[in-house]
């Protein structure tokens, strides 16, 4: 206790005990992709003569722009290279560099001998690397392949990542070429989740019909509509920057057949490539996954957990009282404030959009005597205007 001798004003600084949430960051993407052992190193400039060395395969490298893409994975391809499955990683985070993306962790493959279902060790290490790096919202794995059985394969593993972590999700890429009609049967062989998101077909990165998968493009485009909007903004109804055209046109009828389960479609309008679908593959019919078929729902929800569980740190090991109980209530309704007046949630008031709970009633003894503390939150988030109708008729008199 400090000793008060002389009249005055005295200003003293002590702990909070508490910090305000902060939202994390959306747009951190992490891509899987084939770069060879031997690929073209661009030379240094601080080294005369001398080359960089290509990064070690299945070690994530953190990459903020497209020259230290180039430092650490090769030079950049040329127009004459066309899009060919050792550079088809290049392309992709070239393409998420272009629309909006700013930060990255990239992880190679040396070679595509085998299969990804037959020698999965890098596949699974990359991975497994990247669930350590807790930024990484996005994930996708651009590849140049026929193989719609090691495609698959790897698109499955992605899945089961961003499941099992449950804070990011899965871009996925559809076959380049398609068998037989344009149906969803003939298009989409991956099962349902509300943790993936699915597009076609692919686009043309040259004007010249140089085909590549969209992932990387279409996770820079994420990246700019969280900048630019929130990650409550559904990631569609966007141009596609770089992109000159698609593999296949999908006319409106076909498109009807496509998104009730989940492939989103990339459309070109006029002179623009838009991304025009903003789907999970969830399930409708299934009850863990029907509230999270907008991709922008459980990208929100994920957004909401990180923040969460970043900020509120300071609660563990603090005494469990009902003092405790309202310094988290007070720190949570903060937080959702802030979500609520960015147009996330859904409400002409706070109390509209969201609810806290944290009290006697969901923390009786027994929880209390377990050590824990339990805080109920309910939101009601904002959906995308999918389907815009207008009712036309005639007014009497006319």
């Amino acid at each position: 206790m400090p000793a008060y001798l002389s009249p005055g004003v005295y200003v003293e600084e002590v702990p909070s005990g508490s910090a305000p949430i902060a939202g994390v960051s959306t747009s951190v993407a992490a891509f899987i992709g084939v770069v060879p052992d031997n690929v073209e190193m661009p030379p240094r400039a601080d080294a005369p003569g001398a080359k960089y060395t290509v990064a070690p395969a299945g070690v994530p490298q953190l990459v903020t722009n497209w020259s230290e893409f180039t430092r650490k994975f090769g030079a950049a391809p040329t127009d004459a290279q066309g899009v060919t499955e050792t550079n088809v990683l290049a392309r992709a985070v070239r393409g998420f560099f272009d629309n909006g993306g700013s930060r990255c962790w990239v992880a190679r493959v040396a070679s595509t001998a085998a299969p990804a279902d037959k020698d999965p060790d890098l596949i699974d290490a990359s991975l497994a690397a990247f669930a350590a790096i807790d930024e990484i919202s996005l994930v996708a794995a651009p590849l140049l392949s026929d193989d719609g059985v090691r495609v698959k394969a790897i698109q499955e593993r992605l899945l089961a990542h961003c499941e099992k972590l449950g804070d990011r999700v899965a871009i996925l890429d559809s076959p380049r070429e398609i068998t037989g009609d344009l149906t969803a049967s003939n298009i989409l062989k991956l099962r349902n989740s509300d943790y993936g998101a699915y597009y076609f077909p692919w686009i043309d990165v040259r004007g010249d019909g140089a085909y590549a998968p969209p992932s990387g493009h279409i996770a820079g485009v994420y990246a700019r509509v969280d900048a630019t909007r929130g990650v409550h903004k559904a990631p569609a109804n966007e141009a596609i920057r770089g992109a000159f055209g698609v593999r296949y046109r999908v006319s409106k009828e076909l498109h009807d057949g496509l998104n009730p389960v989940g492939i989103n479609v990339i459309r070109p309008f006029g002179n623009t490539v838009k991304i025009w679908g903003a789907r999970t593959l969830a399930d409708k019919n299934q009850a863990a996954q029907k509230d999270f078929v907008y991709v922008n729902v459980r990208r929100l929800f994920a957004f909401l957990r990180e923040s969460l569980q970043d900020g509120t740190g300071w609660v563990v090991f603090e005494p469990n009282t009902p003092d405790l109980w309202a310094r988290i209530t007070r720190n949570v309704r903060a937080f959702l404030t802030t979500v609520w007046q960015s147009g996330a949630l859904f409400g002409t008031t706070a109390d509209e959009a969201f609810v806290v709970k944290c009290d006697a009633e969901n923390n009786p003894p027994e929880l209390r005597d377990l050590g824990q503390v339990v805080i109920e939150i309910g939101v009601a988030v904002t959906k995308p205007a999918e389907f815009v109708i207008f009712r036309l008729t005639q007014k009497a008199g006319g």
